[in-house]
C-alpha cells in the first residue's frame, strides 16, 4: 500500500501524463494496479518502481493501459449513429463532390466497437455511403486496447445490440461464442494512438469533419477537460462537429462550440473567431 505521499506523487505523475485525475477517493484502485506492475516488474518498493517508471516509456506505456476503462459495445448511443446519418453527414457533404474525402475520428476508440459501428451503420443505413471516400480513424491511449481493436474479435455482450442480421452478415464465427469482424471492415478503419492531452499528439491526426468523443472527459479535472477540448477544436475542419457522451456537455467547458439541436440528439459544432 501507497503511503499518502507516494500516492500524491504517482497520481500527479499519471495526471500529468494523461489528465486523468485520481486521488485518495480510488486509492484501491491505484494500489492494486501498482502492486501488479512492481510484481511483473520485479521492483522490491514502490520508490524503485517509479524510478523505473520514469525512465521507461514501455513501461509507462503498459501502465497507462492498466489505468484505462475500455466498457463499450456495439450500436452504444445509437441515438447519436442516426443523428450521423439523418443531420450531420447530409449537412456535411452539402457543397461535395461525389468522390469527395469525409473523415470521422473516433476518439477514444477502446477496442473498436465504437469506430466499427459506425462503419456497419453507414454501410447499413446511409444511402450515400458509396458516393464519397469515407475515412474512419479510431484512437485511443491504450495500446493494448488498438491491438485488440484490429484483431476485431467480440463476444455475445458487446455484439448484444446489434440486429442479428447484421451480426450474421459482418462477423464470422470463431469459436467459444466469439466472433470476428470480417476483413473488409476491419481494414476500413485505421487504428492510432493518441493522448488527447497532449496537443502534438492530436496534431499528427490531422483534421476531421466529424468527431465522436463520449465518456472520457469526464475523468479529466477542469485544466485537462479545457486543453482537450481545444485540441479536439483545432482538430476539426471548420463547421465540423462534435458528438458527446450523454452525460457530458461542452459548453460547461469551451464557448469555441455552438449547441446544435438536431431531432435525434445534440451535437457540438466548432465555431469560428472563437477563443
Amino acid at each position: 500500500m501507497l503511503t499518502a505521499d507516494e500516492l500524491r506523487r504517482f497520481c500527479e505523475f499519471l495526471y500529468r501524463r494523461t489528465g486523468m485525475l485520481f486521488g485518495e477517493s480510488k486509492r484501491y484502485y491505484v494500489d492494486r494496479r501498482i502492486a501488479d506492475r512492481m510484481s511483473v516488474t520485479g521492483a522490491r518498493s514502490f520508490p524503485a518502481y517509479f524510478a523505473y517508471l520514469q525512465s521507461n516509456n514501455e513501461e509507462i506505456e503498459r501502465l497507462i493501459n492498466v489505468f484505462t476503462v475500455n466498457e463499450t459495445y456495439f450500436y452504444r448511443e445509437e441515438h447519436q449513429l442516426r443523428v450521423l446519418g439523418r443531420s450531420l453527414l447530409p449537412e456535411i457533404v452539402q457543397g461535395r463532390q461525389p468522390g469527395d474525402l469525409v473523415r470521422i475520428w473516433s476518439v477514444p476508440c477502446s477496442t473498436g466497437e465504437e469506430p466499427y459501428s459506425i462503419a456497419i451503420w453507414l454501410l447499413e443505413n446511409w444511402a450515400l455511403v458509396d458516393a464519397y471516400h469515407i475515412e474512419i480513424v479510431g484512437s485511443d491511449i491504450d495500446t493494448r486496447a488498438l491491438l485488440d481493436a484490429q484483431a476485431g474479435e467480440y463476444g455475445e455482450r458487446a455484439l448484444s445490440r446489434l440486429p442479428q442480421e447484421v451480426v450474421e452478415r459482418y462477423f464470422e464465427p470463431s469459436g467459444d461464442g466469439r466472433r470476428t469482424l470480417i476483413q473488409d471492415l476491419r481494414e476500413s478503419v485505421k487504428f492510432t494512438p493518441v493522448n488527447l492531452v497532449e496537443t502534438a499528439s492530436t496534431a499528427t491526426q490531422g483534421r476531421f469533419d466529424i468527431i465522436f468523443c463520449r465518456n472520457v472527459l469526464i475523468y479529466f479535472d477542469d485544466a485537462s477537460r479545457l486543453l482537450a477540448a481545444h485540441n479536439l477544436y483545432d482538430s476539426l475542419q471548420p463547421g465540423g462537429f462534435i458528438c458527446l457522451g450523454h452525460t457530458e456537455s461542452m459548453s460547461r467547458i469551451s464557448d469555441r462550440f455552438a449547441v446544435r439541436r438536431f431531432e435525434d440528439g445534440i451535437v457540438y459544432q466548432r465555431s469560428e473567431g472563437r477563443g
